[in-house]
C-alpha cells in the first residue's frame, strides 16, 4: 500500500532450510525472579542463552550523595536501607567507620550485643533466601518453614529495637539503649526453637531429587572467576574462596570467637544453597555464645557524645562481613558535621557481575536457577 514502510519477514527458529535469527529478550526490570528491579538483556538462540548483560540503576536513590548533606547520626538511616535484608549489618559498617575516624572506644557490653544482633540479622537474611530460592524453581513449601523461623527471630529483634526491618539500633559510640530486662533469655529461647525446627526445612530441600536435578552442576563459578569478579560471602565461599572477615580481619567481638567458615568447592547452585544453609546453623551458635557473654558483662551500651558530632579531618575504610558478602565503607571527612564523601562497596554489586560469565551457554530455565543462587538484593546494587 502507498505510504506504508517496507515489511521484512524474519523467521526465528531452527530447522533444515530455515534462516535463523537470535532473539533479544529482556528479563525484568519487573520480574518475579529478579529480587527487585534488575534487568537482564539476553540474546537467545532458541532456549539457549548466548550473552547476558545485567543492566542496573532502576532503583538508584543516590544514597552516597545524600550522605554528604546529613550528619553522622542521620546517615545511619540511609545506610541500613540498601540491603534491606541486612539492615543491622549495614548500620554497623557506617558506625564502625565513624568511630574509627573519631577514635571512639565502644563499651564492651555494646560490642558483644552488636555481635549477637549482627549474627541474628545474618540468620534472618539467610532464611529469606533459603525460602525464596526453592520457590523460584518450583518448590513452594520451604518458604513457609523459612518464614516461620524468621518470625520467631523477628520477634526478638523487634522487641530490642522497635523495628522489624530497619532497626536503627546502632549509634556512633554504641547502641541506642539498653536491651529490655530478660531479653537475652528470650532471645536464647528463640534461637533454641529455631535450631530445633531447622531440620524441617533442611530435610525437605537439601537432598530433594528435583531440587538436586535443578541445581547440581548448574551455574558453576570457579574460584578463579569468583576472585576475579570480587565475589564474596556465600557465593565466593561456595566456589572455594576461604575468606571471611570475621575470622581473617576480626572486628567487634569476633576476635574472641571461633568463627566456623562454611565452604564448598563445586561452585554450583547447590553449593551456594548449602553454604547458606550451613552458615545459618553456625550463626545461631555464634549468636547464642555472644548472648551468654552479654549476661556476664555489666556497664553502659554507649558513650556520651557532644551535641554536634564532628569527625576530624581525614579518611578511613571499614569493611564488614555482611550476610551477602564483604561490604566496604570509605569515609572522607573535612572536619565538618557531615561526611565529605562516603563510598559504599556492596556485596551484591560484585556478585551480580559474575552473571555475564555464568549465564552464556545455559538454558532459560537454568537461568532462573542461577540468578536466584547468586543471593543479591537490588537495592544493594543500586544504592
Amino acid at each position: 500500500m502507498a505510504g506504508m514502510p517496507d515489511l521484512r519477514e524474519v523467521t526465528v527458529g531452527t530447522g533444515a532450510g530455515l534462516d535463523t535469527a537470535d532473539m533479544v529478550l529482556n528479563i525484568g526490570p519487573q520480574h518475579p525472579s529478579t529480587h527487585g528491579v534488575l534487568r537482564l538483556r539476553l540474546v537467545l538462540d532458541g532456549e539457549r542463552v548466548l550473552t547476558c548483560e545485567p543492566i542496573v540503576g532502576y532503583m538508584h536513590r543516590g544514597a552516597e550523595k545524600l550522605f554528604e548533606v546529613r550528619d553522622y547520626r542521620q546517615i545511619i538511616v540511609l545506610a541500613n536501607r540498601h540491603d534491606w535484608l541486612s539492615a543491622f549489618s549495614n548500620e554497623l559498617g557506617v558506625v564502625l567507620a565513624v568511630e574509627r575516624l573519631m577514635g571512639i572506644e565502644v563499651p564492651e557490653r555494646a560490642v558483644w550485643l552488636r555481635t549477637a544482633l549482627a549474627e541474628l540479622n545474618r540468620v534472618l537474611n539467610h532464611l529469606m533466601f533459603l525460602g525464596s530460592y526453592p520457590l523460584e524453581i518450583g518448590a513452594i513449601t520451604p518458604v513457609f518453614y523459612a518464614f516461620r523461623e524468621r518470625e520467631t527471630l523477628q520477634t526478638v529483634m523487634e522487641e530490642v529495637s522497635g523495628g522489624r526491618m530497619h532497626y536503627m539500633f546502632n549509634r556512633v559510640g554504641g547502641l541506642k539503649e539498653e536491651v529490655p530486662a530478660g531479653w537475652t533469655k528470650r532471645a536464647r529461647a528463640a534461637i533454641g526453637e529455631v535450631r530445633r525446627r531447622m531440620p524441617d526445612l533442611d530435610n525437605l530441600i537439601r537432598r530433594n531429587e528435583i531440587f538436586l536435578a535443578r541445581t547440581v552442576g548448574v551455574g558453576v563459578l570457579t574460584a578463579e572467576q569468583a576472585a576475579a569478579y570480587g565475589a564474596s560471602g556465600p557465593v565466593g565461599r561456595a566456589s572455594g574462596l576461604d575468606l571471611d572477615l570475621r575470622r581473617d580481619d576480626p572486628y567487634l567481638a569476633y576476635g574472641e570467637l571461633s568463627v566456623p567458615v562454611v565452604t564448598r568447592t563445586a561452585g554450583d547452585c547447590h553449593s551456594r544453597f548449602e553454604v547458606l544453609l550451613d552458615q545459618a546453623y553456625a550463626s545461631l551458635d555464634l549468636a547464642q555464645e555472644c548472648l551468654d557473654r552479654v549476661d556476664q558483662i555489666t556497664g553502659p551500651v554507649n558513650v556520651r557524645l557532644p551535641k554536634v558530632v564532628k569527625a576530624p579531618e581525614g579518611h578511613t575504610y571499614a569493611w564488614t562481613e555482611n550476610p551477602l558478602g564483604i561490604n566496604g565503607y570509605y569515609l572522607v571527612s573535612r572536619g565538618e558535621k557531615t561526611p565529605w564523601r562516603m563510598k559504599l562497596r556492596t556485596a551484591s554489586y560484585a556478585n551480580v557481575q559474575a552473571l555475564t560469565t555464568l549465564l552464556p551457554g545455559c538454558l532459560v530455565p537454568d537461568l532462573i536457577a542461577i540468578l536466584g543462587s547468586m543471593f543479591f538484593v537490588v537495592g544493594d546494587i543500586d544504592k
